[in-house]
């Protein structure tokens, strides 16, 4: 798809009376935000939604996102009853409590921000069309990314597969500026009635509830003291500490970016006003593989689940569920992958460099489907985002359309030692291995006995051996890659 599915056109028989409903989704804010800005310019009465449409999961997938979402709404409430607003909650198909919202308020017009998932655009397409005749308004506008997907295009006129020339064709098109935060709305003389957030059910089982508060606080707020945290004491060194799981390197920005607490032409303008450098330019670019994701996604609807080098559809996958499970557990016996997927259990986040590992770990080493990886980080992670994550496990895998080749199979070893050479992150998560010397941390099983005594650690008990030997499952990746007759090679030997 390359011209633009937006249609604007509307019977405005009643469009320009009667109250406005705000739809809120994924662009949990006031600042920035087109269709809240565009509602309060009219001067008309403004009735903020937010309708937890399960059947469409376009606002959170998994536990700890669903998580994130009810802690950002009650953020969010909290943000409009300082204007002297409120929000209304439904729960139910959105166009079915778009309609019920509408006959009980009154509205004659519904604005909300695009997203791009296909499914996504399919009910907000048959919304649009919906209200269309019957003389309501709909209009929508572009908060969650930095370009609409359809205007990013090759000198050929088609979508980019390729990430570099991708973002050097963003960086020549140039940003728009943020726009401002809202600071004043009409309201109705009457509200419809609204769900109590409280009554959804969105919380996880206590403990892991406590553990995500102890690490996140959501809301359009934090997300902005994150950002300015992180540009004051990080993003000058950011292209070389990102890499190092171990160091506060990175910005954390990503489930705040996700719920749409801030959005990504804030995040630019932000970077903008920044002594240039390698570290702001870095960081800008991961701003941008987030939009190429979505632009990936808008463009192969079927990515999250059809492997875009079609190639892939003749991999030997393995499906030993044991194997998955340690993978899942953080008990593989590989310190590097077990600490990064603890840390994802304990917190809804992995650092980026570690996700890679573990994911290749999962889909070269174990031989299994990117698929199982990418169904559990959406649910686990609290930034679980459809178009990042299935770009990210197909281009781990070598599936995708801009992605790393088959045969680079990280050694997870060597990339331990390389980016945690001090085990300072493997000793935070895999707290069974935090005596032992640096020399053997980042490969126990390597260790004397007397060593491993010396630091109580026991294998096979206290900590697991290896579930596979590391050469032989690189030879038996290599093979499956030379079945679809793709060129032998490695890295990381």
């Amino acid at each position: 798809m390359t011209e633009s599915p937006i249609d604007e056109s509307v019977d405005r028989t009643s469009c320009d009376e009667g109250p406005i409903l705000v739809w809120f989704r994924r662009d949990l804010r006031l600042s920035d935000n087109p269709a809240l800005t565009w509602a309060a310019g009219t001067g008309r009465p403004v009735i903020p939604a937010f309708i937890l449409d399960e059947d469409t999961g376009d606002t959170a997938v998994g536990n700890a996102s669903r998580w994130w979402l009810h802690c950002s709404l009650h953020a969010l409430e909290d943000s409009l009853r300082e204007l002297g607003c409120r929000i209304i909650f439904r729960r139910g198909p959105a166009g079915h409590e778009l309609s019920a919202l509408i006959r009980e308020s009154g509205a004659s017009s519904v604005v909300w921000n695009r997203l791009y998932d296909p499914a996504t655009l399919a009910r907000d397409r048959q919304i649009k069309a919906q209200f269309k005749g019957k003389g309501i308004a709909a209009r929508s506008f572009n908060a969650a990314l930095l370009f609409e997907p359809w205007t990013v295009k090759t000198g050929g006129g088609s979508p980019y597969r390729v990430f570099t020339p991708f973002w050097r064709c963003c960086l020549k098109l140039g940003f728009r500026m943020p726009g401002p935060a809202v600071s004043r709305l009409q309201v109705p003389k009457q509200w419809p009635e609204s769900d109590m957030i409280n009554d959804w059910s969105l919380l996880p089982i206590p403990d892991i509830g406590a553990k995500l508060c102890r690490n996140w606080r959501p809301g359009e707020k934090e997300a902005h003291n994150r950002l300015d945290d992180f540009l004051r004491n990080a993003v000058k060194n950011y292209h070389e500490c990102r890499e190092y799981p171990g160091k506060p390197g990175t910005s954390r920005l990503s489930p705040h970016l996700h719920f749409g607490e801030i959005g990504p032409r804030q995040i630019a303008s932000a970077i903008d006003v920044c002594e240039p450098g390698p570290g702001p330019d870095a960081f800008l670019r991961e701003i941008g593989w987030r939009e190429f994701s979505h632009h990936l996604l808008y463009h192969n609807p079927a990515m999250e689940t059809k492997n875009l080098r079609p190639a892939f559809d003749r991999m030997p996958w393995c499906t030993d569920s044991t194997n998955l499970k340690c993978w899942r557990q953080g008990r593989t016996g590989y310190p590097l992958v077990d600490a990064g997927m603890r840390e994802l259990a304990a917190t809804g986040w992995m650092h980026n460099r570690v996700r890679m590992i573990a994911a290749s770990f999962l889909t070269k080493h174990l031989l299994m489907d990117w698929r199982a990886g990418a169904d559990w980080f959406l649910d686990a992670l609290v930034d679980a985002d459809r178009a990042n994550n299935s770009a990210g496990w197909q281009w781990v895998a070598g599936s995708g359309a801009d992605a790393a080749p088959y045969h680079r199979i990280f050694n997870p070893i060597v990339q331990s030692r390389r980016f945690d050479e001090a085990g300072n992150y493997l000793r935070a998560w895999v707290p069974e291995l935090s005596s032992l010397p640096d020399e053997f941390i980042h490969s126990p099983w390597t260790a004397p006995q007397t060593v491993l005594s010396h630091a109580g650690v026991q294998l096979g008990k206290t900590y697991p051996f290896p579930i596979v030997d590391h050469m032989a499952a690189r030879e038996r990746a290599l093979a499956a890659s030379r079945s679809l007759d793709r060129p032998e090679g490695g890295i990381d030997r």
